[in-house]
């Protein structure tokens, strides 16, 4: 059989156009200490700086507490009507307030805005006291929640932000965290759109400024504190794309804002999401042997979108490499290859392809007739 069936590697180009996979190494100078831009729908990071340090992250880390709290409405433990209890501790909290008063009740919903419109230090403490009795038993539950979500750089210490010893996030965790929120409670996120939230009548505005002059902005949570900075949580939407800024360490309010709109454009205008294949879609065929079609089709099972630059050049190359030709009998979905995307300064991407069809053997005249043609023309097949 060896010296009949004799494997190779076959490699079949796909020639594409002027685009190529980027990676971190085309990062995008910024003033911020630490900062990532990530492609929400691939996981594509743009640019980054710094952004595994753990640092203060101040309110942002409310955008796990926020997180908890939205589990427990999806699942169906609490309701927006549901109320909570305000105590002295919350109701004497400084800085950012929502103004509930002590000894009062007050609706999940009001107090979901009032963290997330009016960055309530005040409610954030109502909240981790109605959900786990006290905040510092909340916390350490923040931090429990973080750690199985693959958060690797976040500790809590309490559930505002407010600046203590070990309360830290890294900007990568912050961003990864926003995507899942995104995700996994998209009935619930329109609420960080919202530019102002009246309790007590008082009125406040988000503080996020991407939010009144940004396209396609809506969210998440600004941050800052003595300690940490100024610092964003952003997200926008331009044409289906969501993209996701954190920054944080920067000098003023104005910084942040101007720095936070002009990466985002950078990311919407030079990068951009291609769908090469189709979940199903045949990408080649592979050489059989001894079968009684000559090729199998290969297919991929899921769907292949890439984040790709605009301005890169023409070089990018898709394979589809397999051992063969391939004995028959072949079963469909059986795996035979894989998907091989390579381009300079990036990961190579590697999918597996399988077969499209069934292909049976040769029957023994068949097979007898197939070696014979191999043994005298170098055919593959009969």
């Amino acid at each position: 059989m060896t010296s009949i069936f004799r494997p190779a590697l076959a490699t079949f180009v796909f020639a594409l156009w002027s685009l190529a996979l980027f990676s971190p190494a085309q990062a995008m100078e910024t003033t911020a200490k630490h900062a990532i831009l990530i492609d929400a729908t691939t996981g594509t990071i743009l640019m980054e700086k710094d952004a595994d340090t753990a640092t203060a992250p101040a309110s942002m880390s409310k955008i796990m507490m926020l997180y908890l709290i939205f589990e427990r409405l999806a699942e169906g433990y609490l309701t927006m009507e549901d109320t909570f209890a305000v105590s002295e501790k919350a109701w004497r909290m400084g800085g950012s307030k929502m103004f509930v008063g002590v000894n009062t009740r007050v609706t999940i919903a009001d107090l979901l805005r009032g963290v997330i419109v009016q960055s309530g230090n005040d409610a954030s403490i109502v909240i981790a006291e109605g959900l786990s009795a006290t905040e510092s038993n909340f916390a350490v539950e923040m931090t429990e929640r973080a750690f199985e979500l693959g958060l690797t750089n976040s500790v809590f210490k309490n559930a505002t932000g407010w600046p203590e010893e070990g309360h830290v996030m890294s900007a990568r965790d912050i961003a990864t965290l926003a995507i899942r929120l995104i995700t996994d409670f998209p009935q619930y996120y329109p609420m960080f759109a919202e530019t102002s939230f009246t309790y007590n009548e008082i009125k406040q505005s988000n503080r996020n400024p991407l939010l009144y002059d940004f396209p396609g902005a809506d969210g998440l949570k600004t941050g800052h504190t003595d300690v940490s900075g100024y610092g964003l949580a952003a997200s926008a939407v331009r044409n289906g794309r969501r993209l996701i800024l954190v920054l944080n360490g920067m000098e003023s309010a104005q910084d942040r804002a101007r720095e936070a709109g002009r990466l985002l454009d950078w990311g919407f205008r030079e990068f951009a999401n291609h769908t090469l294949f189709t979940e199903g879609e045949v990408v080649g065929n592979a050489e059989v042997w001894l079968g009684a079609q000559a090729t199998v089709p290969l297919v991929i099972q899921q769907e292949l979108i890439l984040t790709l630059s605009r301005s890169a050049h023409r070089n990018m190359t898709v394979k589809t490499i397999y051992q063969g030709p391939i004995p028959a009998r072949i079963e469909s979905g059986t795996e035979l290859a894989k998907l091989v995307i390579e381009a300079p300064d990036t990961p190579t991407v590697e999918l597996p392809l399988v077969a499209g069809a069934d292909v049976d053997r040769l029957g023994l005249f068949g097979r007898l007739g197939a070696a014979v043609s191999f043994l005298v023309w170098g055919a593959v097949n009969q």
